[in-house]
Order: C-alpha cells, then sequence, then structure tokens
C-alpha cells in the first residue's frame, strides 16, 4: 500500500536548505517511507510538533498521517529540529 506525500511550505524550505547529498538520501528514504509509515517511525511524545518522526542518520523528519496521505510538517537536524 503507498501512501501520498505531501510537503508543507516550511518543510520545502528546509529540504532546500539541504546539501546535495543529504537531498539524494532523503528522497530514498521517503519513498521507503511511502510504502509503510508506522513501521519506519516512532511516535513523538509531546506532539506539539507532529505525531511522528522519522530518523535519515543526523536529520529528523517530523510527519502526521491523515488517511492515505503523510503530511511531511519538518525536516532538520536532530541537535534543532525539536527547538
Amino acid at each position: 500500500m503507498q501512501h501520498i506525500l505531501l510537503y508543507t511550505k516550511s518543510s520545502v524550505k528546509d529540504i532546500k536548505k539541504l546539501d546535495t547529498i543529504g537531498k539524494k538520501r532523503l528522497k530514498k528514504k521517503l519513498e521507503l517511507l511511502a510504502t509503510d509509515p508506522l513501521h519506519y517511525s516512532k511516535k513523538l511524545i509531546h506532539s506539539d510538533l507532529g505525531s511522528y518522526r522519522y530518523r535519515v542518520g543526523d536529520y529528523r523528519i517530523i510527519f502526521d498521517l491523515d488517511g492515505k496521505n503523510i503530511v511531511i510538517l519538518r525536516v532538520g537536524h536532530r541537535h534543532e529540529i525539536y527547538k
């Protein structure tokens, strides 16, 4: 079951800030996330940012699930994303 990835404006800005290698790595991992989002992610304790997080090296993807849609809310370095 393939989910649909939807991006917010802030997540697009975050992705544009990444270097070329980071963008390629992120693309591969997002394709994997779209196949089974709950298997590869962890639920956030405090849902101020979003409901789930997905680890891609030192970066984190914060997202929500809305039926068959995965709404990417933020993408950032693990030290900065939760502030």
